[in-house]
């Protein structure tokens, strides 16, 4: 049996080298219960099975301030996928040049989540008054934990490794080590390629928003012929700072070193360049040399963009 070596790929060292891999866990308590008296009345008067449905009863149903902690974890969740890049499961690479910023955001997100739960323990007893008149007879005292308990069921925390780049050092015979650093290749190249395309989108996605922000509104002919100008599209303070964030993003994450990456970069970040959201709404000048700008930057890289990017998120 021969001892073969697999070495590493090298862009596993440069992804290695640019950024981390962060989980970020939210639990929510979910107020929901299966109520197998209700099921078991049901299935009966429909002269069904004992198994053939389920009653699952909101414990908090309609309840303002524990619909604003679940929406919460989602807006963390948006977040997430906006800011970083999926690697695996709950993991996603945040590049090196964003992790003070990411870092600071997540702990701008605790203090908001950690004020909505504390929000929702002291308002629990009225809560629960609450339901046991909105939900009549089906209202169970029992159904509901105590405050203390409650407690363990709200967290958030963040989890942060390195990204893996240890060499395969193993004794195999000679063809299985020929297939595992096929299969490891194989592996690291289709994480990198999705990562570097998602960037890659969400720099097209962006400016495309810019141009139609840009884009002058067709003029509106009323019922007598006359012409009046349309309405102004809204230009968001927002979309110019998502703008210089990706352009920073792929400045210091091109870890392909990508040369038609890094010139849409740089023409995407010399449009912008001192350019506000105030300026754009009071020059149709500006506006208009913006939009011309951004329409040869998209009409020469956007064709770049493959649908391979796509995470299964809705940024």
């Amino acid at each position: 049996m021969d001892t073969t070596l697999i070495q590493r790929p090298n862009h596993i060292t440069s992804l290695a080298s640019s950024g981390v891999l962060v989980a970020v866990e939210v639990s929510v308590y979910t107020a929901t219960v299966q109520d197998k008296q209700i099921s078991n009345e049901v299935t009966t008067a429909k002269k069904a099975t004992a198994d053939s449905g389920k009653f699952t009863k909101y414990l908090l149903a309609g309840n303002a301030t524990h619909k604003a902690l679940l929406n919460y974890r989602q807006t963390i969740a948006n977040w997430m996928k906006r800011d970083s890049f999926q690697w695996a499961g709950k993991w996603y690479i945040v590049p090196a040049i964003n992790l003070p910023k990411f870092s600071q955001t997540f702990a701008s997100h605790k203090v908001v989540f950690d004020a909505l739960k504390e929000k929702f323990k002291a308002e629990y007893s009225s809560m629960k008054s609450d339901m046991a008149f909105k939900q009549g007879d089906m209202f169970d005292p029992n159904a509901y934990p105590d405050v203390a308990t409650l407690d363990g069921k709200f967290s958030m925390r963040m989890m942060v490794m390195d990204v893996p780049k240890g060499d395969f050092r193993v004794a195999v015979a000679e063809d299985l080590a020929a297939d595992l650093h096929e299969h490891y290749q194989q592996q690291v190249k289709q994480i990198i390629d999705r990562t570097m395309a998602k960037a890659a989108s969400r720099l097209v996605t962006i400016a495309e928003r810019i141009r139609y922000s840009c884009t002058e509104p067709e003029a509106i002919v009323s019922e007598d012929g006359e012409e009046k100008p349309g309405r102004r599209r809204k230009v968001y303070d927002t979309t110019l700072e998502q703008a210089i964030d990706i352009c920073e993003t792929i400045r210091g994450f091109n870890i392909t070193g990508d040369p038609e990456l890094e010139e849409a970069r740089r023409a995407l970040q010399a449009a912008i360049d001192g350019v506000t959201a105030d300026d754009l709404r009071e020059s149709a000048t500006l506006r208009k040399a913006v939009k011309e700008d951004i329409s040869d930057i998209l009409s020469r890289f956007k064709p770049l963009v493959t649908t391979d990017c796509d995470e299964g998120d809705d940024e």
